[in-house]
């Protein structure tokens, strides 16, 4: 038995399941990317997120 917990993209439920148990769609891992001090786009999406607000 596998034990990632795992997130319906479409309406936000987290679940250990394959698929969403309230809308029957797929879940995802929502794993963060991983940290690299040498990240050749990460100035980009901090700028993204300061500019959402």
């Amino acid at each position: 038995m596998r034990s990632e917990i795992r997130k319906c993209s479409s309406c936000g439920i987290y679940t250990l399941q394959d698929r969403c148990p309230k809308c029957d769609l797929p879940t995802i891992m929502p794993i963060p990317a991983r940290y690299s001090p040498s990240d050749r786009f990460g100035k980009y999406r901090r700028a993204m997120r300061i500019s959402k607000g």
